[in-house]
């Protein structure tokens, strides 16, 4: 069986720990491999060979920098079957799925390859008589990332070709669930011209992760993945004095109105709901409809579409959807589909109890839908994550706005309408961080920043865009005088004037 390694100071490296975990294909329910779990003393050597890359990498003039970034984006694209394959092995989304989740990384790649102009600081000539400002953008130092299971291609590229192309150094501390393309993608960054040491890849579980959030060298940390493990990321590291951003879990809520495009609605209800088996941190997990006439219309819709998914391995032809990716998830799934029953939703669609044939111990499970849902129901109030949406009936545009707004979570929200005006009111009114109208999953671009309110965003910052740039960099300000040779003005104990 294949063990997974350490990547460090360009080498792969079993590390001073003998512990090692599980990597299944959930498809099959195989275990597949072995990846080695990092002590502190392997974080130490990762942190080690960042912090002597730092002064020369940081010292590298931003362009050149830039065409390391231009070459790396060669490689992600001419790799990316290779990359897809490993995604669905180890996660179990479609090779399609796959594919959307490197393209989407590649996006931000992109924008990195634009550091230069990023970079740019800002330049006022006469403050004062003979005296000019300016402001400059430099890295921040020893950076880590931290990612999770559901997107093994995109969150990294979100987090270390940025940071790198700032001039920072980085670890990457992937889901040990699927790091074989993580792995990759550092291996290919090296193979782009990135110098041994610039980006180091650990594999391991919490005892890394206190690791990396503790090291003194360490001076900033990025995560992605649930509300209370961002909770504790963001507390730890900012009490070890580390520039955090932490983003965590979500709730998402897609609200239809009377005069929505009910089979519009539906689609992309079934693309947000159950892609990638609902294993996004932007899935739609509750339809809001407005009205019971359009709740009626949009379960109607709703019901055969989730009974025709096509469901099987990810490596499969036609596949819509795949397995979710543990044991525990899909027990985790079925026990909140218990309670949602128990508690008194509707079950319009029963996705337990999926077989299919050869694939008897996969971790499969069929789309739910729940109907006549309550804010009072676990089904609402928990992050499912998994393939499962819930409809709640809302008695007009008001009352479905106040359930956004009251939900813990403010990471994104969608209305579906044809009236400009209630689009336009939602957009400003929503108490969320990411907004779509008439599209269900409103992730930003690469050169927009993404990132939600409330519980879902622990830190000042996004990710990605500029405010990618402005968490990996720190503002220097710059206030300079030449007097001209033999002028003296004296001294002054007054506040200077700039006059």
């Amino acid at each position: 069986m294949k063990i997974l390694d350490h990547l460090i100071n360009g080498a792969a490296t079993a590390g001073l720990s003998d512990r090692t975990g599980p990597v299944f294909n959930p498809a099959t329910g195989d275990q597949i491999a072995q990846v080695r779990l990092a002590s502190a003393a392997d974080v130490d050597a990762a942190v080690a060979a960042a912090k002597a890359a730092l002064p020369e990498w940081s010292a590298m003039p931003p362009l050149r920098r830039a065409r390391i970034m231009f070459r790396f984006n060669e490689l992600i694209h001419a790799h990316t079957d290779e990359l897809a394959a490993m995604i669905t092995e180890e996660h179990g989304k479609t090779i399609e799925d796959a594919k959307g989740d490197i393209l989407r990384g590649r996006e931000v790649v992109e924008f990195a390859c634009g550091i230069p102009h990023l970079m740019r600081g800002e330049f006022t000539e006469d403050v004062g008589t003979g005296v000019d400002a300016f402001s400059i953008r430099q890295h921040v130092g020893v950076c880590a990332g931290i990612t999770p299971f559901n997107f093994p291609a995109m969150i990294p590229l979100w987090m270390f070709p940025l940071s790198i192309a700032c001039g920072n150094t980085f670890i990457l501390k992937p889901s040990e669930r699927d790091p074989s393309c993580p792995y990759r993608l550092v291996e290919l960054a090296h193979e782009a011209g990135v110098p041994e040491g610039v980006v180091n890849m650990v594999n391991g579980d919490k005892q890394a992760v206190d690791a990396l959030l503790t090291h003194a060298n360490i001076d900033a940390v990025s995560f992605v993945g649930s509300t209370p493990v961002a909770s504790y990321i963001y507390a730890t590291a900012a009490e070890h004095g580390k520039r955090v951003q932490a983003l965590g879990g979500a709730k998402n809520h897609m609200v239809v109105m009377p005069d929505a495009d009910i089979e519009q609605a539906s689609d992309a209800l079934i693309g947000a709901g159950y892609g990638s088996a609902g294993q996004r941190c932007m899935a739609v997990s509750v339809a809001v409809a407005v009205g019971d006439e359009a709740a009626d219309a949009l379960v109607g819709s709703l019901i055969p579409k989730i009974q025709e998914l096509k469901i099987g391995p990810g490596n499969a032809d036609d596949i819509e959807m795949g397995p979710v990716v543990t044991k525990q998830a899909q027990e985790r799934i079925l026990n909140l589909i218990g309670q949602g029953v128990e508690e008194g939703a509707t079950l319009a669609v029963d996705g337990r109890g999926l077989q299919l044939q050869g694939y008897e111990n996969g971790y499969f499970m069929g789309g739910t839908l729940f109907d006549h849902v309550t804010e009072d129901m676990s089904v609402y109030k928990e992050e499912i994550f998994g393939p499962v949406l819930s409809v709640v009936r809302a008695k007009d545009y008001e009352s479905a706005l106040d359930m956004v707004n009251r939900n813990e979570y403010g990471n994104g929200t969608a209305i579906f309408t044809k009236d400009g005006d209630a689009a336009r009111d939602f957009t400003e009114r929503a108490q969320i961080g990411m907004v779509g109208v008439n599209v269900p999953i409103s992730v930003p671009v690469a050169y927009h920043s993404f990132g939600g309110w409330k519980r879902s965003l622990f830190g000042d910052t996004h990710m990605h865009g500029m405010e990618g740039v402005r968490f990996y960099t720190r503002l220097k300000a710059v206030t300079s005088r030449w007097p001209k040779s033999g002028v003296r003005e004296g001294h002054s104990l007054t506040m200077p004037t700039m006059q």
